[in-house]
């Protein structure tokens, strides 16, 4: 017999994508029936997002109230309101692997729209969204009208109307220097008076985000990692494929995984650690990837040896020390700071590593928002699920505009990004826990 729940750590199942089975339509519907029945008995994933008071209220309106009378058709509006956060699966559901219910929800979500692509069921939007290397090095050298386009109220309605880029949405800026030409013309001179110093070689994951988007972050990481003794170097083979993965192009995430991995293995063989600046593509790096590509040795050692940026400053901290005493020199930030604990960093399970670095700065208030942002991928930008974005944050603005610190803070860029433009705080600007370092180290380049 089955227990009501389980105690255990959940354990994720390889997707077994290339199995005729899993786009099999009425195997995928039987599972969906079987995964919602268990779900609409238990409930606990009420308040995590939009798919799951969809979901119950999608059997309770029902004449039966039962799954079992539910027409297919009416399954479309819970898989889109998922975001692959992984919440559900991390820290609510009672009944993941190794249960025997088997019960993975966020991973059904994903199978739903695999089957869906493949019966030519994609939004064209979303799809051209996730092509980001193409888009940002496309971009990047007209960035002037493209950051012009994004906030200017004409434009917007223009794309509201016609692509379906909801008008409310806050656009990522690009800029014309990547942050991989960027780091070429800085020397990266390591700090030889850290206790690390020599004992470490990393190189950064600039992530099509930081490349693209946000190149300061990637420059206050070098900057904070080198003033603590790291030498550093910055690699981008390409995207780590999670719009794909978003998207359920799973061989398109095999694809990349395959051409960044091998890369990557070339510097971990010279010694160099993989330190990933984006949440979501160390999580791709750590676990997603070695799910839908199982076979493959470089993905499998490239998991071995890739750490998030929070987490490996703190395994420094901890194992080597910081640069001038227990504070490594840091100034503090009386401001403070509120912690975004994006969802993908959460999935990682290493906790909560972006707090626990910000906590070593002196004198620095730090408080945490431990919830869903509502955002992610083009979950926040795209029309039909804009205002489920908003919805699902609310709670995450009223935190942040009650803590009222000097910087709002998440690994995900587009959390944080997210918060700041629904917030009324003394917060500037959304920014990278790395960057708070940075600043508390003198090292931030205004």
């Amino acid at each position: 017999m089955s227990g009501e729940g389980s105690l255990e750590a959940p354990t994720r199942q390889i997707i077994d994508w290339k199995n005729p089975d899993f786009a099999d339509p009425a195997k995928l519907d039987e599972e969906m029936r079987r995964v919602f029945d268990i779900c609409h008995g238990c409930r606990r994933c009420f308040n995590l997002c939009d798919s799951f008071p969809r979901l119950f209220d999608l059997i309770d309106d029902s004449p039966q109230e039962d799954v079992e009378h539910l027409a297919s058709e009416s399954f479309k509006p819970v898989v889109e309101a998922c975001t692959l956060c992984d919440m559900c699966f991390m820290t609510k559901c009672p009944y993941v692997p190794p249960h025997p219910f088997m019960l993975d929800f966020p991973h059904l979500m994903l199978r739903h729209r695999f089957v869906e692509a493949k019966n030519g069921q994609t939004e064209a939007v979303q799809q051209q969204l996730a092509e980001t290397d193409r888009n940002g090095s496309a971009a990047r050298f007209v960035s002037p009208i493209v950051n012009w386009a994004g906030t200017n109220t004409a434009m917007r309605a223009v794309m509201d109307k016609t692509v379906g880029i909801d008008a409310k949405a806050t656009l990522p800026k690009f800029h014309a220097r990547t942050f991989t030409a960027q780091a070429k013309q800085e020397d990266g001179t390591v700090n030889s008076a850290a206790p690390a110093f020599g004992k470490r070689k990393a190189a950064l994951y600039a992530t099509c985000f930081v490349n693209y988007n946000k190149p300061d972050t990637g420059m206050d990481a070098r900057a904070v990692l080198n003033h603590i003794g790291v030498e550093t170097t910055v690699a981008y083979p390409g995207c780590c494929g999670m719009p794909f993965l978003e998207q359920a192009e799973l061989d398109r995430v095999s694809q990349n995984a395959a051409k960044v991995s091998k890369e990557l293995c070339k510097l971990i063989d010279q010694g160099y650690d993989i330190v990933a600046l984006t949440a979501s593509c160390g999580l791709m790096l750590k676990f997603e990837w070695a799910l839908v590509c199982p076979d493959n040795p470089d993905v499998k050692k490239v998991s071995e040896h890739v750490f998030d940026i929070d987490e490996y400053v703190v395994d420094v901290a901890k194992k080597e020390g910081l640069p001038s005493g227990p504070s490594g020199g840091m100034e503090p930030l009386p401001e403070g700071v509120t912690v975004h604990l994006a969802c993908h960093a959460r999935a990682q399970n290493m906790g909560p590593k972006a707090a626990e670095m910000l906590r070593m700065i002196p004198e620095t208030p730090v408080e945490v928002i431990e919830r869903c942002s509502g955002h992610g991928g083009t979950f926040g930008v795209v029309k039909p699920t804009h205002d489920v974005a908003v919805k699902v944050g609310k709670p995450v603005f009223r935190a942040a505009e009650k803590q009222a610190r000097g910087h709002i803070v998440s690994d995900c860029p587009l959390a944080a990004q997210h918060i700041v433009s629904h917030t009324d705080t003394p917060a500037r600007e959304p920014e990278h826990p790395i960057q708070i370092m940075a600043r508390a180290f003198g090292l931030k380049k205004e």
